[in-house]
């Protein structure tokens, strides 16, 4: 079988590259190859999780190119077994370094096994690592605003203090979200002013522009400024 990292670069798109090097300017533009994102989930897919050529890809970090990070991402996502999936995860959150490859995680075994996701978001949360915290963010937003809401999560979220642009963007996506979700529960945090200034706005603007927000609660929002 063709090794994956040719399957990879057979992938490469160059003006492709170009569009995603301006989306990710932090990476230098020769470790971007291009691969088109429909293109890595459906060799993701071929490639399934089991053999060893995966494995050793898997296991082989830090790697050389953007794309082969969003490989190793969907490939993950795929991974069926909660305690392989979950330390594939956090082996690889360490090398993720831009908010791309950091959305694009999503295990699907996840959303089966929430509870036992939990301690590792309380431990993410809590990271030095901007894109770390980010992806803990996310499953937050992602599997605990409807059911398994617990407000004692937005106060931890709400309570992170951070200079990096994408964590605090990811907390503002949170409270939007989840005040389109648990209005009466997270209100609050916008009326008490109990986030950070610059999230507090971006917050605010992100529930204007959004559509699950009734427009009298847009209009209550906007005294909020």
């Amino acid at each position: 079988m063709q090794k994956i990292s040719e399957q990879i670069h057979a992938l490469a798109d160059s003006d492709n590259a170009r569009f995603v090097s301006r989306l990710i300017p932090q990476i230098p533009p020769a470790q971007i190859l291009g691969c088109r994102t429909p293109a890595l989930r459906a060799l993701a897919k071929a490639l399934g999780t089991e053999s060893d050529a995966v494995q050793t890809f898997l296991q082989t970090l830090p790697h050389d190119y953007f794309d082969e990070y969003q490989l190793h991402a969907f490939l993950i996502s795929q991974i069926r077994s909660f305690p392989e999936c979950i330390a594939a995860v956090s082996a690889f959150l360490p090398y993720v370094d831009n908010w791309a490859t950091c959305d694009q995680l999503s295990p699907t075994v996840f959303r089966k096994e929430p509870a036992m996701l939990l301690p590792y978001l309380e431990e993410w949360t809590q990271s030095q690592r901007t894109y770390t915290v980010r992806f803990a963010i996310g499953m937050y937003m992602r599997y605990f605003l409807e059911a398994r809401f617990d407000a004692a999560q937005s106060d931890r979220i709400a309570a992170i203090r951070s200079d990096e642009y994408y964590i605090n963007m990811e907390i503002a996506w949170y409270f939007a979200t989840a005040l389109a979700k648990q209005p009466a529960a997270i209100m609050p945090y916008l009326e008490q002013r109990r986030l950070p200034d610059w999230v507090h706005k971006k917050t605010i603007q992100k529930c204007i522009e959004s559509r699950r927000i009734p427009d009298e609660t847009k209009t209550y929002l906007r005294t909020l400024r």
